[in-house]
């Protein structure tokens, strides 16, 4: 089959190390796979090399890029343009979207370019409410349910996802299928359950001291200033404690201005290393993952963190509770305190740490590799197919 699938960006986000760890799976098992992306903005990194690498055709789509500033410049308009005469090109039998820009100009342009493919989209999570004043989130429901109705299938990558989907009237449960991420893990399985390599050499970390990971964008949503709150409360009482930020985004002003707030020497172990494109050795340097994000889909950090067998510390929010256990394979909180106290103690406990990871890992191996991500995919393709819908 030939299938077109459409990102905003291929960025070191979640959605893009998904494409990265399924299409070329699905190349190799003779599909046509070409992917349509817009650019990412700078500092996210891009994930366009390691496709074409492994065979997948790539083509930038301008204009296409996150935000409302491209509806009010004209992008929009550009991208959806652009986007229909390359899908037209393709004649492709699916066009899968992901997320929201990319899943609005990409569903409108396959309605108008390849009538006659099937319309497939994925929630990676959803910005519905919470995000924006409830007048512009109901804009913004009012849009998706009207584009569920022109989609042939609607994916979620967590449960919690297709709860919400259901519960703010987007589609009605039977419209909704969960398929969950994958990676492409076997470097992160080959990983040493004890931290250690050369990020920490460059670092100038000690053997003893203890990595705390923080990755994703800063973005408001990642909530990463909270993030440095906690550190502060751990990093006081374990003066071995050390913060490494990986990411980069719109809040890398705040986060900036909230290390320089901290004491110097807490101040002095906390690492901002901005986007990373090799995360394998970022993992193996870490002790124990952090997230204190107020809404999640299903992280694709965490999964790695699970591959790489290290244990989270993380705020119980959408789809977490379905990847990681509390107590296993990590620990929740609600709130600053909560959080300080489940991350404090492991710092302080390297057996419970190497204890915790080793079950993440045996978790997530089969669950969330990129065969499993492949071949539920192929699964879904092939229904719609043959659904003749």
């Amino acid at each position: 089959m030939r299938i077109a699938r459409v990102l905003t960006r291929l960025n070191l986000g979640g959605p893009a190390r998904q494409v990265l760890a399924s299409d070329p799976l699905l190349a190799e098992r003779g599909h046509r796979v070409r992917v349509f992306a817009g650019t990412p903005e700078p500092g996210e990194g891009h994930l366009e090399r390691e496709l074409a690498e492994l065979g997948v055709d790539v083509v930038s789509i301008p204009g296409l890029r996150r935000g409302l500033s491209a509806l009010l410049t004209g992008g929009d308009l550009r991208a959806g343009a652009h986007l229909r005469r390359e899908l037209a090109a393709f004649r492709p039998d699916i066009v899968h979207t992901h997320a929201a820009k990319a899943g609005a100009l990409g569903r409108r342009a396959a309605r108008r370019a390849v009538p006659g493919a099937r319309r497939v989209h994925t929630f990676h999570g959803h910005v519905l409410e919470g995000y924006f004043p409830e007048p512009v989130s109901r804009v913004l429901r009012r849009v998706e349910s009207r584009l569920a109705r022109q989609t042939h299938q609607i994916l979620a990558v967590s449960q919690a996802t297709g709860a919400d989907l259901v519960r703010l009237g987007i589609a009605g449960a039977e419209d909704v299928e969960i398929v969950g991420p994958g990676i492409r893990m076997e470097r992160l399985l080959d990983l040493p359950e004890r931290r250690g390599g050369a990020l920490r050499d460059q670092l100038s970390l000690h053997p003893d001291d203890v990595a705390i990971g923080v990755m994703g964008r800063l973005a408001p949503v990642k909530r990463t200033v909270m993030a440095l709150d906690v550190f502060e409360d751990v990093a006081a009482e374990f003066p071995e404690a050390h913060l490494l930020v990986v990411g980069d985004g719109d809040e890398r002003a705040r986060v900036l201005a909230r290390q320089r707030l901290l004491p110097e020497d807490v101040r002095a172990r906390v690492h901002l290393l901005g986007a990373v494109q090799e995360i394998g050795p970022v993992h193996e340097a870490l002790d124990v993952l952090l997230s204190t994000s107020f809404a999640e889909g299903l992280p694709v950090a965490m999964i790695e963190a699970g591959a790489a067998a290290r244990p989270v510390v993380s705020t119980a929010v959408g789809g977490v509770p379905e990847l990681v256990q509390n107590g296993v394979t990590g620990l929740f909180g609600v709130d600053r305190a909560g959080l300080s106290a489940a991350l404090a103690s492991l710092v302080g406990d390297e057996g419970r740490r190497i204890e915790m990871g080793r079950a993440a890992r045996e978790r997530v191996r089969s669950r969330h590799s990129a065969h499993a991500l492949a071949d539920r995919l192929e699964d879904v393709y092939a229904r719609m197919l043959g659904s003749g819908e």
